[in-house]
């Protein structure tokens, strides 16, 4: 009887564990299948040529080799397009960190009238296609005089961006009215409120909103395209594919390249990683 019951128990257990098993495997062929173009990438930097286009091709290098790096740096101004994607990203995620936290803590935490049409014009903002704003701001810019310039590229995350706006409003909806109605009562403005109990809080969302808007700005190809004309101002990507289009393609070099455009992307999300997950899961906890 006792063996029976046991045997009982345990088909459970198997069948669950047979399920995170097959999970698990699943999980793996899928990141594998978004990683293979990476290591392809990063194997590709170290090659030599003759390797590059062995037959049949392999994964790993036969000879590593760190020539390609060298050749990237001599046939591409990396450093000046560094610097200036540097710039552009430092200078959105500013907009960001001041424009996005305020709009969301008016819509979440102050009453006034006009709020919730506001809040749904921001999430039909978002709707929208960049695509089909593509021209009439560029009309815009061109009239202003903003063409081949960095104020198209800097100036909109100034303004807000919908979906960051949105995300930490979600967050701060699970930040206690108490502590904001207790700061009024003691005297404290509604900015030094914002200031001093909001933002604090607020910094998971807000460094959140900081890492995706330095990875869109870090990769963004798009803007840069359109509205920069002179070389010297090139981003990273632009510049990548101009290198890519004016030279017979040199895998190697830009493979090299590629691997070194693709490092700060990754490392800033390493670092912020925590701030990430708890930042981008809040909303939805909520």
């Amino acid at each position: 009887m006792m063996a029976a019951i046991d045997t009982t128990s345990r088909r459970p257990r198997r069948r669950h564990l047979t399920r995170r098993i097959r999970q698990q495997i699943s999980v793996a062929l899928l990141a594998l299948v978004f990683l293979f173009p990476l290591l392809v990438m990063l194997s590709t930097a170290f090659k030599t040529p003759t390797d590059i286009f062995s037959s049949p091709p392999t994964l790993l290098p036969a000879e590593w080799t760190l020539d390609n790096f060298a050749e990237a740096f001599d046939q591409i101004p990396i450093w000046r397009y560094l610097g200036n994607t540097l710039f552009v990203s430092g200078m959105s995620i500013l907009g960001t960190v001041i424009s996005c936290p305020l709009v969301a803590y008016a819509l979440a935490k102050v009453r006034w009238r006009g709020s919730r049409p506001l809040l749904i014009l921001v999430l039909a903002t978002m709707m929208l296609p960049p695509q089909v704003t593509l021209i009439p701001l560029f009309l815009v810019w061109n009239g202003l005089g903003a063409t081949n310039s960095y104020l198209p590229l800097i100036v909109p995350a100034f303004l807000g961006t919908p979906f960051f706006i949105f995300m930490i409003r979600q967050f701060l909806l699970a930040v206690p009215d108490e502590l904001i109605e207790a700061a009024r009562l003691d005297g404290a403005s509604e900015f030094r409120t914002y200031a001093t109990i909001v933002l604090p809080l607020a910094r998971p969302a807000i460094i959140t909103a900081a890492i995706f808007q330095f990875v869109w700005a870090w990769t963004d190809f798009l803007n840069p395209l359109i509205y920069l004309n002179d070389e010297s101002t090139y981003t990273l990507s632009l510049g990548l594919y101009a290198f890519f289009g004016e030279n017979d393609v040199a895998w190697g070099p830009l493979m090299a390249a590629c691997v070194l455009f693709t490092l700060p992307a990754v490392a800033i999300f390493l670092i912020g990683q925590k701030f990430f997950i708890g930042g981008a899961t809040a909303g939805a906890l909520k």
